[in-house]
Formats: structure tokens, sequence, C-alpha cells
């Protein structure tokens, strides 16, 4: 006679089972939620380089200023780009910011050859200042343009760029424009954490935001800060944020916080720069910035941390040690996790295979986190620019 069970019978679950299942649907709902927002940002923000070259009736004085601090592999090709900008109303202002290598030499080089470069050199940095922040401040207090771009000293234009931004500027009646470049990375290890801290940015941004004048998301890209002087001016310019490594972010800020109107377009094609040459010099980098972003919080750093590797790592473990269903749910996490970082390298223009290492990218990213925040406490501070400023200095800079 055949043997029946009784529901009562049957094999019971394994205890963990059902927890991890609900922790892989949270997991599942988070990332879908992101590669939601992060493909309505994408599709939101507009390409500068199909905006049309239109000829406006007046050309506002645009003053160009770039920083340079022991830039000498760079700054020649990044400087003569910027004398081929066909923009018809420019002057530029090249900040050298107490170097120690050929930079001084090649800038007195090339404004030797191009009369329209103003380059200032500093020799001295007065007390309470970040050097590149106070390079930045004295270039716009010796500007005359309507609109000030504050831009990196490795940056390269192309010729059209800012002619182009400012029929952006002019036909969306902006306060504050960025631009996103395009960013080389030598070698494939350095092209895919670039991919991933790319996520990581735009979602800290809220990049589907931006536009939104009702919404506090803000942005700002050392590569191209397009600002009106007279909003520059009235939210305390650079003075107003004199000890932040993030300055960029930090200006994008408090310009939307007085709610102005701020943009951000995809300058892919316009503007070029190659960051870093290794892994190890990415992470030595970011000593001066990685705790800055989160205000030096020693908390908020562990808690992010934290939730990076329980959302972002552990699916790709859980896959192998959970039971089903948990495995499946992690699967599908694991699927949009890759979807998500191919959708970044294509941005990044990296190649597709960085997605395949999108754990490992994360956890450089922790190790970054941690490692930053560790040595900013045993050194109490930074040391950037050859000058080192306390934590207490950096920490009362809150904005």
């Amino acid at each position: 006679m055949p043997s029946t069970k009784t529901a009562a019978q049957s094999p019971r679950q394994p205890v963990l089972q059902q927890p991890f299942f609900y922790l892989a649907l949270l997991n599942l709902a988070v990332v879908l939620v992101c590669l939601s927002l992060l493909t309505l940002g994408r599709y939101l923000v507009r390409r500068l380089n199909k905006v049309p070259l239109d000829d406006l009736a007046n050309w506002p004085r645009v003053s160009l200023i770039a920083p340079a601090r022991n830039e000498e592999r760079h700054i020649e090709a990044a400087v003569r780009s910027l004398t081929r900008l066909d923009y018809p109303n420019l002057e530029i202002t090249i900040i050298n910011d107490r170097s120690t290598d050929r930079t001084g030499e090649i800038l007195e080089s090339l404004s030797a050859e191009f009369p329209q470069l103003n380059v200032v050199h500093l020799s001295e940095l007065p007390p309470g200042w970040l050097g590149k922040n106070y390079a930045m401040q004295l270039g716009a207090d010796r500007s005359r343009g309507e609109w000030l771009l504050f831009t990196d000293a490795d940056i390269v234009y192309e010729p059209t760029a800012l002619r182009r931004a400012i029929v952006y500027v002019n036909r969306y009646e902006l306060d504050h424009l960025c631009g996103w470049p395009d960013i080389h990375a030598p070698t494939w290890l350095l092209a895919a954490f670039m991919s991933t801290f790319a996520i990581y940015l735009f979602l800290f941004v809220r990049i589907w935001s931006i536009r939104n004048p009702n919404s506090t998301a803000h942005i700002g890209v050392g590569a191209f800060n397009l600002i009106k002087t007279d909003v520059y001016r009235a939210v305390g310019g650079h003075e107003r944020i004199r000890m932040r490594p993030d300055d960029d972010l930090k200006l994008g800020k408090i310009v939307k916080l007085a709610h102005y109107r701020q943009d951000l377009v995809d300058a892919t094609g316009m503007l070029s720069l190659e960051m870093y040459r290794s892994v190890g010099e990415l992470v030595r980098g970011l000593e001066k910035n990685a705790f800055s972003g989160a205000d030096y919080n020693v908390p908020l750093t562990v808690f992010s941390s934290l939730l990076s590797l329980l959302f972002l790592v552990w699916p790709f473990l859980a896959v192998l040690v959970v039971p089903a269903p948990a495995r499946w749910a992690y699967l599908g996490v694991c699927l949009s996790l890759w979807l998500m970082a191919y959708g970044a390298a294509r941005i990044m223009k990296a190649p597709a295979s960085c997605a395949l290492i999108y754990p490992i990218a994360v956890l450089l990213f922790v190790y970054i986190q941690w490692r930053t925040m560790l040595l900013n406490y045993y050194h109490n501070g930074i040391r950037w620019r050859d000058t080192h400023y306390s934590l207490a200095e950096l920490r009362a800079n809150k904005v």
C-alpha cells in the first residue's frame, strides 16, 4: 500500500532560508530602484555635442580660470586646447599654485607664444585656505566676465565646447552648468573602478533630479563648472567653501540651495582628461577627499561601507551558499548589478568586460573609504599640494 505524508510530516525548510529570502527580495528591490533612477537620469542628461552652434546676438564675456599645481604631464596639451576655443569673447587665466615641477616654466613659454593667456604665479598661501580653492577665488576676483568657467588644468577641450555651452545656458536660462568629460583610464582595472565610481557619484547627487528647481539635488564637476558671475558672488564664491577638498560638488550645493537654476550635460567628445595612470595613483589621489564626501563623519562612513558590502558584494557570494529560493532572488540581484555596471561602462567608454568585476571594484571603493578615513585620523587631517590641513579646520567648513 503506497505511503502518504501529511503536510505536518513533510520536510521542513531550513530555518535560515526565510530571512535570506526576504533579504534577497529587499536587495533586489533596492537595486532595481537604483537601476531605474540611473536609467532615468541618463535619459534626462542632454549631450553637449548635440547643441547647435547658434549665433547669439551678443556673446557674453566668459572668464576661464584653471588652477594648476605640478601639472607638467598634461598642462601643455590642455592649455593649447584652450587657445583653440572658438569662443569670440573669452579671457583665460591660469593660476600656477606653487608648483615645484616644470609647470611654471611651461606656462611662461606658452604665455609668450599666446598673448591672450594670463598666467598668475602664486608663491604663498594665506591661512585658512586650500590651495586650489584660493587659486580659483583669486582668479575669479581678477576676472571681468559675465560668466566664470572653472576648469582643471589637465582638461583638453574640443574647440566648440564653450560656444555650445553658452548657447545651452542661454536657451534654458541657467545659472550654473556642469559638464561630464571623457575620463581616459589606461588600465582595465582602473576603467572598471571609474565606472563603479560613476554609479556611486550619480546616485549620490541624484542625477535624475538635478534639473528640478524644487529639489536639493546638486552637482559640481571640476572639469567644467560654468557659473554666472553674479550668482558666484551672491553665494559667497570659494570663500564660503575655502576648506572643502570637494569644492566642485560644494559649489554646486551652495548654488542649488540658493535656488538658482542648475543642469548637467554629457560633455563626452567635448572634454577629456586622464585622471590617474594606475590604481595606486588613484588610491593615493583620493586620500584628500574620499572622507570629505561623508563630511568627516565616521559612523556615516562605516554605515555606507557596510551597506555596499551587504547590497553590492554579498549577493555574488550568496548565490553560491544560500538555499533556493533565496538563491534565485540573489541571482536576479547579480544580473541587475551587472546590467547597472554595463551601463556605467558604456557611459565611461570602458570595455564592457569591466562590468564583470563590479563586486571587486566595490571592494576597492570600500577599501579607499576606510583607508582614507584611518589615514585622515592618523595624520590628523590631509596633506594636499604640500600643505597640511587639520581635521578640525576641515570639519569647521561645513556646507
